[in-house]
């Protein structure tokens, strides 16, 4: 299957296979939790017997903390080193994962109205405008009414490093910077565009801002992250 590049999955690929960024951790992510904590306690909402998609999959740490619980999992990587890794992981815990290499800036096999929740963690910041305007289209038409979205993207808003990526080493689209050592574009949004974006098709439940660290190349860098808990309105 050829992976569209204008999505960067090549560079993505060489990232799994000399990590800079992504861990080597199995578990699942903490921001993922807490979400699915949020939805169990506000929401009463009962993570079994779900179908669930996992976009940006990577290595499998959510999509097979899911699949665990009595979930059915679709996970969409556009690394193949990455989703390889993920099916060694889920067959070694015996687990059954619906692991498919894809972009998911792209058209997905899906059926409409299908999906109870989705996630999105740190994904669709590597997309271009054409493929996020595709993803959200997708997104909107595969998950059920009153279906639940997580989406932890990258923010803008107060972070001295992303100012200055954006002004020394800007994309070719709004608000995108090229981390140069790999050659990756990121996507960042301010809390308006983001409201605006994903309120086109989703309620907003919850939407918070998080701060954390990450080291590249022996120097530390600031990462802000918006948290947001988004549902698919019942028509």
């Amino acid at each position: 299957m050829k992976i569209n590049d204008s999505n960067q999955g090549d560079i993505w690929d060489k990232e799994y296979k000399n990590p800079l960024f992504v861990t080597k951790n199995e578990g699942p992510q903490a921001d993922t939790l807490r979400f699915l904590k949020f939805l169990k306690k506000e929401e009463k909402f009962r993570i079994e017997n779900k179908n669930i998609l996992d976009l940006g999959c990577g290595t499998g740490r959510n999509s097979n903390y899911l699949a665990d619980m009595g979930n059915h999992v679709i996970g969409i990587e556009i690394s193949k080193t990455a989703l390889n890794l993920a099916r060694e992981r889920a067959s070694r815990l015996d687990l059954n994962v619906d692991y498919r290499l894809g972009d998911i800036g792209k058209e997905y096999k899906i059926e409409d109205n299908s999906i109870d929740l989705v996630l999105d963690v740190t994904s669709s910041n590597s997309l271009d405008q054409e493929g996020r305007e595709i993803y959200l289209n997708e997104v909107n038409r595969v998950l059920k009414n009153g279906g639940y979205f997580f989406v932890r993207a990258l923010a803008k808003d107060g972070n001295k490093n992303v100012k200055n990526l954006l002004k020394q080493s800007p994309g070719r689209e709004c608000d995108t910077y090229v981390i140069k050592e790999i050659g990756l574009i990121e996507r960042v949004f301010s809390r308006d565009d983001f409201i605006k974006m994903y309120s086109q098709f989703f309620k907003i439940l919850k939407l918070e801002k998080k701060t954390s660290y990450t080291t590249f190349n022996d120097r530390i860098y600031k990462r802000d992250y918006w948290l947001a808990y988004l549902q698919k309105p019942n028509n």
